[in-house]
């Protein structure tokens, strides 16, 4: 298995992404990698020759602000566009990146390509779930398409059950709505037409709608929504987990001698909170219904999202679960 790695993507690289990749090609012998970007940057970093780690030099690179179609166009020799490319030759298997979201998803749609049958590719990210300790749940789409469609929210219903199955092991993922009730007359014109058309999907265990505040307690496997609210939530939810354990710190630190011994007392306990609620350690977003796997961690990312990712990466193209994407909705549209 050949993963490409944008070496140069996000606000951290090469160093951060160098460093996860060196832990993640040590663990996992059965894949390669190939990191696209500046050559003496990126071997600074290579502090030791690893047989599974290739370099491929390129002299430009797509920057947070730069035009996401603009870019892709222009720059030719970008470490993003030479890595997407390489797996539109087929001479890589799949495409990671912590740069430009709107470039890397203009990569994957309009240099790798869009599946047959998909309308509009979509983010699935995946979180934990505090039903219990292994649990995780995904959601789709989460900011590929602020304007979505109803055929496109039945698909991303379709593509999280198949990446549920085959990459998490559920037999029968349950898919719920995302709304502003649970009632099935609730919603928005899009929500409503989306659902008569999630009740109808026989490749789906549809359960209706669902509100935003049992997200996190496993109501359900996959969740489906608009690109526009999907992001919103996401950002909530980071923004969340963030802001919690900054108050209970300041609780910790603020308020004398009693609180931080408590605090020691809790440490290990309050780390496990920390590592539930960080849902970069179950990798990052995958823009489904593109010909191979794409796959984005946050532009922040250190070594561990990118290790984290890498591993997901790998575990994608394991199960061959773009496969069988493919071969489904080529068959749904013959």
């Amino acid at each position: 298995m050949r993963i490409a790695v944008d070496a140069m993507g996000g606000d951290n690289a090469p160093s951060e992404i160098v460093k996860g990749c060196i832990k993640a090609a040590k663990e996992f012998s059965d894949i390669t990698l190939i990191l696209y970007g500046k050559e003496s940057l990126i071997r600074k970093e290579l502090t030791e020759e690893i047989g599974n780690i290739e370099i491929v030099h390129t002299d430009e690179k797509i920057l947070s602000e730069d035009d996401p179609v603009r870019s892709i166009r222009r720059k030719k020799e970008a470490s993003m566009v030479k890595a997407a490319l390489s797996v539109k030759k087929g001479e890589n298997d799949a495409l990671f990146s912590a740069g430009n979201t709107g470039a890397l998803l203009a990569a994957g749609t309009l240099l790798i390509g869009r599946m047959k049958g998909v309308d509009r590719p979509g983010l699935l990210a995946t979180f934990p779930s505090l039903a219990d300790e292994e649990s995780v749940f995904h959601m789709i789409d989460v900011g590929a398409n602020a304007d979505s469609k109803p055929l496109n929210i039945n698909q991303y219903a379709t593509l999280g059950t198949l990446y549920s199955k085959r990459v998490h092991g559920k037999e029968k993922p349950t898919v719920g709505l995302l709304n502003n009730g649970t009632e099935d007359n609730k919603g928005s014109m899009l929500t409503k037409e989306a659902y008569q058309l999630l009740e109808k999907n026989t490749e789906i265990e549809f359960i209706g709608n669902i509100e935003a505040r049992e997200l996190l307690n496993g109501v359900a496997d996959v969740i489906v929504t608009d690109g526009f609210t999907g992001n919103a939530v996401l950002k909530t939810i980071e923004g969340t987990a963030i802001s919690m354990m900054n108050i209970l710190k300041d609780s910790i630190y603020n308020n004398g001698m009693k609180a931080k011994v408590g605090g020691l007392l809790l440490k290990d306990s309050l780390k496990n909170v920390k590592d539930l609620l960080d849902y970069s350690k179950h990798g990052g977003a995958v823009l489904f219904g593109v010909k191979a796997p794409v796959i984005k961690t946050h532009g922040s990312a250190t070594q561990e999202p990118v290790y984290h990712t890498i591993r997901q990466t790998r575990d994608m193209l394991s199960s061959h679960v773009l496969e069988e994407l493919i071969e489904y909705f080529e068959q749904s549209n013959d």
